[in-house]
């Protein structure tokens, strides 16, 4: 039998799940990540699950791969030196960019503008021009462009963007400056704004197609690196690396596209958050995932996760579709510090991270973070539990952090942990608010679904602060992002722009482009060898009112606009438009950019039922336990999740204990346990 393996990379812990090729049954495992190397991590865990599963790792046919790595390599500006080639007339695009300043009315005064990721001086023009219409005004003079593409040479450019003035509308002159540069530069990987993003828009297609070129020398080097040590122990294996917008790419395509793995990782986390809370009948979801470094939120609505077209990582922002995830830095090992100027508690964004990681890990932190906070609190019962089934958790060592700035703010060390808490809380909550309440959505009609190392121990929390219910904590809530990794299919897209008011244009034309682009959407998946009848694909279209600079994408059946034509996009960008900003407008509609998704078909993972039980849990206890919350010491029971059956009713305050997560359950709240595993924590009626 062959299997299948999802692996997540975080910045604390690296995540596996082995699937069972026909059976769907499920092995998971838990190791520290390798910051230094992400791929020492990958093939520790590789390790550690088949031996737990007991199957030789030649066995594992598919390997599916949610990684930081491009994401990292922006936020630590570790990227390629990048050369860029502009029309001419356009050199300083990347410099003019757009006018927007982060941080309200007063932004301007405190704000740096990071410096583009390809230089100035990295920037060279072609003589060449081609209309808006696609028709080429003036050839590329290939003389003057080798001259430059030589001087970018004796400069040691890593990589080359090429962004031409209206290439979205033809190709040709792009593909020529490649050609040359192919000659001049060998070796140098090139990328072209036709291929990474052909819509319109000079500045968006350009920092795109630049961020590209700028992570992908370090992202192929590790896809490569990757690949090679796996096929020491794996022969056969296939590597596929989970995209932004939560689908899976081939490890070429994401060697070449690496831009569209800038939100690789949180995108997992949605899409494995969607497979549990399904089982357990919910498909609204408010998605909470706390590991050791960050928190990533988004919303689900009928059981698919919010999209948007634009990433955003750090402050460098592209057009390349991802899960609508929010993220801040609020985890595990984020750190509590005391600023002089104030002394007013703080908490991160800076973290231990997986070395040294908390100081109860007992690794050689000594700084106080929100995991040294849940420990002191007795949330995290030490000796009780093993991170990842063999990490030992110090209590005392704890304490020694913690003393170190609550001298400083006049409190008890256990005060000081309780006010960790609840900033930390505040922020994710804040995080969970733009996703929601931000876009004109009521948390109250959605259920809170936590996950991670760390979303456990303080969904609970945050379902009382967002009045979500239930708050959903799914079997194996540490290694769900894995869950998603495995789960998910191979995606690809295709899209062009195609700029006409609906009286412009009809039904039965646009139809005719989304079939031509469907089938272009299509041709990754059949390379991957899926058959056509696993394939499926959906269409999208970025419209807005004649006039407005700003669109909003609509999804919709082809089939469905064949029978009702153009309005039944305008009507839903109608409501869309009402759901965002309270009214629609009279105006004509405008079409914008025209876009088809091709998905091949999921893998089945098998949703293992719990033995049926009564509400009385016992049989699951394992100890009391001290713990302080809402100001008073309380006892607490503690208890193993893999004795909990199916409809046995939790009173909180507890402690639920499994091998890659601990939740918690607050005084007032029940948790109920449903057949699939989940537990359902709601205020106590």
């Amino acid at each position: 039998m062959s299997y299948r393996l999802g692996v997540d990379v975080g910045g604390t812990f690296t995540d596996l799940l082995l699937v069972g090729g026909k059976s769907g049954k499920v092995f998971t495992a838990k190791v520290p990540s390798t910051p230094e190397d992400s791929s020492i991590g990958v093939l520790n865990g590789v390790a550690k699950v088949c031996k737990i599963a007991k199957i030789d790792p030649a066995e594992i046919s598919h390997v599916m791969h949610g990684t930081t790595v491009a994401t990292n390599t922006v936020l630590t500006g570790t990227g390629a030196k990048v050369g860029l080639v502009t029309t001419k007339g356009y050199k300083q695009v990347l410099q003019i960019a757009r006018s927007f300043v982060p941080g309200g009315l007063g932004g301007w005064v405190i704000y740096n503008k990071s410096l583009p990721l390809a230089p100035l001086a990295l920037t060279v023009e072609a003589d060449e021009r081609t209309a808006a219409d696609g028709s080429i005004v003036s050839k590329l003079k290939t003389g003057s462009l080798r001259k430059e593409l030589r001087a970018l040479k004796k400069k040691g450019i890593e990589a080359l963007t090429i962004s031409l003035i209206n290439s979205y509308a033809n190709s040709a002159n792009e593909k020529e400056v490649a050609r040359v540069a192919r000659e001049v530069l060998p070796g140098i990987p090139v990328s072209m704004s036709s291929d990474v993003v052909p819509e319109m828009q000079e500045y968006e297609r350009t920092i795109t197609t630049v961020a590209n070129s700028y992570v992908r020398p370090k992202v192929a080097s590790y896809m490569r690196n990757l690949q090679r040590d796996l096929k020491k122990s794996m022969k056969e294996v296939q590597l596929h690396v989970l995209r932004s917008d939560g689908g899976l790419s081939s490890a070429r395509a994401a060697e070449s596209y690496p831009v569209n793995l800038l939100m690789s990782g949180p995108a997992g986390g949605v899409t494995g958050a969607v497979w549990a809370a399904q089982q357990a009948g919910h498909k609204n979801l408010l998605t909470f995932d706390m590991g050791g470094t960050s928190t990533d939120v988004a919303m689900v609505e009928n059981g698919a996760a919010q999209l948007r077209r634009e990433t955003t990582v750090g402050d460098v922002t592209v057009r390349a579709s991802s899960v609508d995830v929010r993220t801040v830095g609020a985890g595990g090992g984020s750190i509590a510090h005391v600023p002089e100027l104030t002394l007013a508690l703080r908490v991160g964004p800076e973290s231990a991270g997986a070395a040294p990681g908390p100081a109860a890990y007992n690794k050689g932190g000594e700084q106080p973070t929100v995991t040294d906070a849940n420990v002191l609190l007795g949330y995290l019962p030490s000796g009780e539990v093993r991170l990842g089934g063999d990490m030992e958790i110090r209590k005392d060592l704890a304490l020694k952090a913690i003393k170190t700035i609550s001298g400083s703010l006049g409190l008890s060390p256990k005060e000081t942990a309780a006010g960790i808490i609840d900033i930390v809380n505040e922020n994710m909550y804040g995080a969970l608010r733009l996703v929601s309440v931000e876009k004109g959505y009521d948390p109250r009609d959605f259920a809170l679904i936590g996950f991670g190392g760390a979303g456990p121990l303080h969904a609970n929390a945050l379902g009382r602060l967002m009045n979500s219910w239930p708050v959903i904590i799914p079997p194996g809530p540490g290694v769900l992002c894995a869950y998603g990794d495995a789960s998910t299919r191979v995606r690809d897209e295709a899209s062009r722009t195609y700029i006409r008011q609906f009286h412009e244009t009809t039904a039965k034309e646009v139809t005719r482009i989304f079939t031509r682009l469907g089938t272009q959407a299509s041709k990754v998946l059949d390379k991957e060898g899926i058959p056509k009848k696993d394939q499926t694909t959906t269409y999208q279209v970025d419209i807005r009112y004649h006039g407005q600079g700003l669109t909003l994408t609509v999804d919709f059946d082809l089939r469905e606009l064949e029978k009702k034509g153009l309005d039944l996009i305008g009507d839903r960008f109608d409501e869309m438009h009402k759901q965002l900003f309270t009214f629609a407008l009279p105006e004509d509609k405008e079409l914008v950019n025209l876009r088809a998704v091709a998905e091949g078909k999921p893998t089945v993972i098998e949703a293992i039922k719990l033995p049926q039980g009564s509400a009385d849990p016992s049989a699951a206890v394992i100890a009391k336990n001290r713990i302080y919350v809402d100001g008073k010491d309380r006892q607490a029971t503690l208890y193993n999740r893999a004795k909990l059956k199916a409809g046995n009713v939790i009173k909180g305050p507890a402690i639920v204990l499994e091998m890659d997560s601990t939740t918690l359950i607050l005084p007032g709240h029940v948790g109920k346990v449903e057949q699939f595993g989940s537990i359902l924590i709601t205020p106590d009626a």
